[in-house]
């Protein structure tokens, strides 16, 4: 696996912000902007009758006081839907993140930031690069991808959306840059016979360069993989000629023990004995036969190979 040369060190990490169900909450706001409104309405109106005294004034400023806290307090009801997480900044300052899902209760003078919890996919362009052996090949993939670190996600990086395609893009070109289209000799992994390997180490990879944003690959694959057009007719010609070659070689291989087993078996059961000239001219026969891309067509011969 490639590393990153310099990773960055992330400044802040994930933590759970204070925070209570909303519901109870909820429930004390609307008490209180009923109770601030009757208050109000109360003292307002023994105000006008010009009765009460004192009172009525105590009650027109008490109510508006309940009123405008529940107000304050009700700014704090955070909505959190699954899938989803709140972070939280108090002047500038991270407070923590909300992941519980429901009507939840914060800090009323914190920022709340929706940041998506959901796996998501991001599928690259066909990109056009060169392989370690300097062909032009065209080659795009597809990530599956999850914010872990909410803090680092929304801190660390400017757009953690875009920094993850930007990444997994340079991550592609490296990994193509790093192999062989195809193994034409020798060990060694290639593009196209070691699908598995590549998108593991691919995975790797992407995973070094976005952890910083607190992000977690769970699978990459490739999607497309081919030569360039400009050279896509010389390497099929190329790995069609390899493939006969390959064949061949088979082919040869068993037309050898076929032969072998033949004469060990003529010898074997005394069908008949054969000198060294006649072996010669039998294997010589039994290889055409059975190398031949084409029916034999057999010659009767009438005399002897001493004639």
């Amino acid at each position: 696996m490639s590393e990153l040369a310099n990773p960055p060190v992330p400044q802040t990490r994930e933590r759970i912000a204070f925070g209570a169900s909303g519901w109870p909450v909820l429930g004390g706001v609307v008490a209180g902007v009923v109770v601030g409104v009757v208050a109000f309405v109360a003292g307002a109106v023994m105000l006008g009758d010009g009765e009460g005294g004192a009172l009525a004034p105590v009650l027109m400023v008490a109510g508006g006081l309940v009123f405008v806290a529940a107000l304050i307090v009700s700014v704090g009801l955070t909505a959190v839907a699954p899938g989803e997480a709140r972070v939280l900044q108090l002047l500038g300052r991270y407070t923590g993140t909300v992941r519980t899902d429901g009507l939840r209760w914060v800090n009323p003078l914190t920022e709340r930031r929706r940041v998506s919890t959901r796996i998501r996919n991001h599928e690259t362009d066909v990109l056009k690069v060169n392989d370690l052996d300097g062909n032009p090949i065209e080659i795009s993939a597809v990530v599956v991808w999850q914010v872990k670190d909410t803090a680092r996600a929304v801190f660390e990086v400017d757009d953690f959306v875009e920094f993850v395609a930007i990444q997994t893009e340079t991550a592609v070109r490296h990994i193509a840059n790093s192999y062989s289209y195809d193994t034409h000799e020798g060990p060694g992994l290639s593009l196209r016979d070691n699908a598995e390997e590549i998108t593991a180490r691919l995975s790797e990879e992407i995973g070094a360069r976005v952890a910083a944003a607190g992000v977690e690959i769970t699978e990459s694959r490739l999607t497309r993989l081919a030569y360039a057009p400009e050279i896509a007719q010389a390497m099929l010609r190329r790995q069609q000629a390899t493939a006969i070659v390959a064949a061949r070689s088979r082919i040869v291989e068993g037309a050898v023990g076929m032969v072998e087993m033949a004469l060990a078996r003529l010898a074997e059961d005394e069908i008949v004995e054969l000198d060294e000239e006649r072996k010669a001219t039998m294997v010589s026969n039994l290889l055409v036969v059975l190398c031949g891309d084409r029916d034999a067509q057999p010659v009767v011969n009438t005399g002897t190979l001493y004639a």
